[in-house]
């Protein structure tokens, strides 16, 4: 294994120099204040609300396989995106080149939404001192050499655990996102949000069988916390073990069975056949699941659903959300009855409700919208162990990869990457090729069972809607669904 103590000290150098060298200050090095000012009040002019958004974006990314550097990217990007809001209809322009001239001519194309307008401006966003994480840059906290030396590391450590071990992969990324709200209120709000993440996977091979295993993880902080050996050889042996147990795997059962859900990342199923139904703009508009439910019995009793965007460091975590709206720690259901939704300002206005700071948005192109940050389930009081024992005949799952979602029905189907027979109560061989299907308003209401052991993912989530992609957390505990359907390749 390499001597890497000499990167080390470059990298912990590095790191003590981590803040912001150049801090993104558009309205003082870019525009006049002043006058940024005056042209948005003439763009939400007769608006019910709007704001100047401006945005930096530096990100890294260094990726090696088979112990080769494959990919080393860097990218940057900045500019604003101007937006006004008028009942239901918002215009919205944004561009690269943050001058006046290029906010001028993005007032004539955001006024044609607005049209002569007769609205009265909402109440801005309240103001709020907390910080999340830290502003630092996660780049700078090693130096390009250092991250190479790293991934060589994973690379050997992983072959040196195990002969069957014939590929690994190893990546690190790192972004910094600089941003400042501008509102017609005459007031701004900054925030600075660092990101980084370590992924590992390996390839193992045994009587010319091959399987894959993945772990990793990471959220708002620095490198050096995911440079650490006692985190990524953690992510190694964990990658491995997985695909270790996938080299003894047997084909999936099919047929309807009660499934249990492992805690943490199995949440994912949660956000994607739940969460996005619980988002304002879409029961606004009826097209939800969930619309019309609100007080109503929705999920099995003993089920508590938040969303908390207030957790420090975490991946989904906002200290003000893209509109300048505080996140929250939003109940969105309580012992099984529908208590919330995710709201943006636009959607809360319109529904008479306040926002909760989920107006989220991909980068200064795109509008807000209403989004999910960190979406789990509250624990219980069973034991884990007695949960899979009351299993008959199912599956346990602890893994999850892709699936896919209708959002008007809830209808889902998710693929395991890791999970297990179980007969009887005692788990079994691990099998191969599981997939869930269902959809979640039933599975809420078929949920038997919920273990005191909540945890939430290790920080690798990303969500898609509209075109548009943000980092968010998932989490859950323990759980058991009755009558979920498993797709399978077992006779």
């Amino acid at each position: 294994m390499p001597d890497t103590t000499q990167s080390r000290e470059v990298a912990g150098k590095a790191a003590a120099e981590a803040g912001i060298a150049n801090p993104f200050r558009p309205l003082e090095s870019r525009v006049d204040r002043e006058r940024a000012l005056a042209l948005l009040r003439e763009a939400v002019a007769g608006a019910d609300d709007g704001e100047l958004f401006f945005e930096r974006r530096h990100s890294e990314m260094i990726h090696l396989d088979d112990g080769r550097v494959k990919t080393a990217s860097f990218d940057a990007s900045e500019g604003f995106g101007l937006r006004a809001v008028a009942g239901e209809t918002a215009g919205y322009a944004h561009s690269t080149e943050i001058s006046e001239p290029a906010i001028s001519r993005a007032v004539a194309t955001a006024r044609l939404a607005v049209g002569v307008g007769g609205g009265t401006l909402a109440e801005p966003p309240r103001a709020t001192n907390r910080r999340l994480y830290a502003e630092i840059d996660p780049m700078a906290e090693a130096a390009f050499p250092a991250k190479i030396e790293l991934l060589r590391e994973i690379d050997a450590f992983a072959r040196g655990l195990d002969p069957r071990v014939v590929q690994v992969s190893a990546t690190i990324a790192a972004s910094l996102q600089e941003v400042e709200i501008l509102r017609p209120e005459g007031i701004s709000v900054r925030d600075v949000r660092p990101m980084a993440r370590l992924n590992v996977s390996v390839i193992v091979e045994q009587n010319g069988r091959r399987e894959t295993g993945s772990a990793g993880g990471g959220g708002r902080f620095g490198l050096a916390r995911l440079m650490a050996p006692e985190h990524w050889q953690g992510k190694v042996r964990e990658a491995l073990r997985i695909a270790l147990v996938n080299l003894e795997s047997v084909p999936a059962p099919a047929g309807v069975m009660d499934v249990v859900l492992g805690p943490g990342w199995p949440g994912i199923l949660l956000h994607e056949a739940i969460g996005h139904g619980l988002e304002g703009d879409f029961n606004r508009k009826g097209s939800s699941a969930f619309a019309g439910l609100m007080g109503q019995q929705v999920a099995a009793r003993g089920v508590t659903v938040l969303d908390d965007g207030t957790i420090p460091e975490r991946r989904g975590s906002l200290t003000v959300d893209d509109e300048g709206t505080p996140s929250g720690r939003n109940v969105l259901i309580e012992d099984g009855i529908l208590v919330g939704y995710m709201q943006d300002r636009q959607n809360a206005r319109l529904m008479g409700v306040a926002p909760t700071g989920n107006g989220r948005r991909q980068s200064f192109a795109h509008p807000p919208m209403p989004r999910m940050t960190n979406t789990y389930m509250l624990g219980g009081e069973a034991d884990p162990a007695d949960i899979i024992a009351e299993l008959k005949d199912g599956i346990y799952a602890v893994g999850f990869g892709g699936g896919q979602v209708d959002i008007t029905n809830g209808k889902f189907v998710f693929s395991c990457t890791e999970a297990y027979r179980v007969q009887n109560g005692k788990i079994g061989a691990p099998v191969k090729g599981a997939t869930l299907i269902g959809d979640g308003p039933t599975a809420l209401r078929h949920v038997r069972a919920i273990g005191n052991d909540m945890a939430l993912d290790p920080g690798m989530g990303n969500c898609g809607k509209a075109g548009q992609w943000v980092p968010v957390g998932v989490g859950q505990p323990t759980i058991l669904i009755g009558g979920l359907t498993v797709g399978g390749s077992a006779t």
